[in-house]
């Protein structure tokens, strides 16, 4: 089997996304299932519209085109500001985008009419975390301009946080993100249908908070993919860590010194890694590297460690033993380790199916 190579359990995923629309439910708030680490894979679409997600979610446009082919009815939105330079291609494939630009929303709008139909967007409000967002005080009347635009319906306010600068949603922000919905209605009327609360960080605060206020909806991608909170990269409880692995073969595997020797100076990535004598190990090359995934973002099998990588090798400590050439090892893998992997034409995908699809099949 080609190596190396991402395992997808779309079983697996498919039980962390039914279990995270389940308890979200409960608290009255909607799952956009979000794509975009697997670049829009039509089989991870499928698994996220029967777990029960309100639609699907992706930064890039090529990848909603893909699913689009999947899932013709599934509601699609763009979460990154849209290009200008594809804004036509927008307007074609996305119902929703997320925007903060008056001229990119001027641009969907002429696009919308030339293409005879109706576009949403969510205007993104920044709340702390200096990434996209309108600052809250131009909210008003961003808001009253956006409602001018033809052919343009506002669907909602959003916010994004924990993405650039870590900042946490806590009470504090999501109840700025409530309150400024509240001011808005008072201005213009009932005229939002969603207000996004944000990411997978904002899991602990939707599911223990004593009230989430206006808050319906979450863009959710690592929670559901990898099984853990981004803040702290804990999992969540009852749902699979394992759904995700990347596979590589062995390619070398000798008793080596652990120390290097010679005049020592920066690595091929520019760094100096002072290496622990150890005496003599059992050491490992695995065919992935820095070219395929990010190798500080791999979780090794027990027993195994790390000990660096270049551009197209893995050198490992196999403790114990030596393992045989041409065998292979599963390595867990981080939200970065995953879109680098999924990103690169030299990874093969494997997806173990989920057999069934029943929204699809309408």
């Amino acid at each position: 089997m080609t190596a190396p190579r991402l395992e997808v359990d779309l079983g697996k995923i498919y039980h962390n996304a039914l279990e995270l629309v389940n308890r979200l439910r409960k608290r009255g708030i909607s799952v956009s299932g979000v794509t975009k680490a697997m670049l829009g894979s039509p089989d991870l679409a499928k698994a996220l519209l029967a777990a029960g997600v309100s639609g699907l979610a992706d930064s890039r446009i090529e990848n909603i085109q893909t699913m689009r082919h999947a899932a013709p009815k599934a509601p699609m939105t763009l979460i990154r500001t849209p290009m200008i330079s594809q804004v036509a291609l927008v307007v074609e494939s996305a119902d929703i985008s997320l925007n903060s630009e008056l001229d990119i929303i001027s641009e969907l709008s002429k696009a919308a009419g030339a293409a005879e139909r109706m576009h949403e967007i969510i205007l993104m409000v920044e709340l702390g975390d200096l990434r996209e967002g309108i600052m809250p005080p131009d909210l008003e009347e961003v808001v009253r301009q956006t409602l001018r635009f033809p052919h343009i319906t506002l669907k909602g306010i959003g916010t994004n946080l924990a993405c650039r600068c870590g900042v946490v949603p806590d009470e504090l922000n999501m109840g700025r993100l409530s309150a400024l919905a509240d001011e808005i209605e008072a201005t213009f009327g009932p005229i939002l249908d969603v207000v996004s609360g944000g990411n997978s960080a904002n899991l602990e605060w939707a599911l223990s908070s004593a009230s989430v206020g206006r808050i319906n909806n979450l863009r959710l991608g690592e929670a559901i993919l990898l099984g853990r909170e981004p803040l702290h990269r804990q999992p969540i409880e009852g749902l699979y860590i394992d759904a995700i692995t990347l596979v590589a073969e062995v390619i070398e595997a000798k008793i080596k010194p652990s120390q290097p020797w010679g005049e020592i100076g920066e690595t091929a990535f520019g760094v100096v890694t002072p290496a622990i004598d150890s005496g003599s190990i059992c050491q490992a090359i695995l065919a992935v590297g820095q070219m395929d995934t990010d190798s500080s973002g791999l979780t090794p099998p027990e027993g195994i460690h790390i000990l660096g990588s270049s551009s197209d090798h893995l050198v490992v400590d196999c403790g114990k033993s030596l393992p045989s050439i041409g065998s292979e090892m599963a390595f867990g893998v981080n939200y970065s380790a995953l879109i680098r992997a999924m990103a690169s034409p030299l990874v093969a995908k494997k997806f173990r199916p989920l057999h069934i699809f029943p929204i699809l099949e309408e």
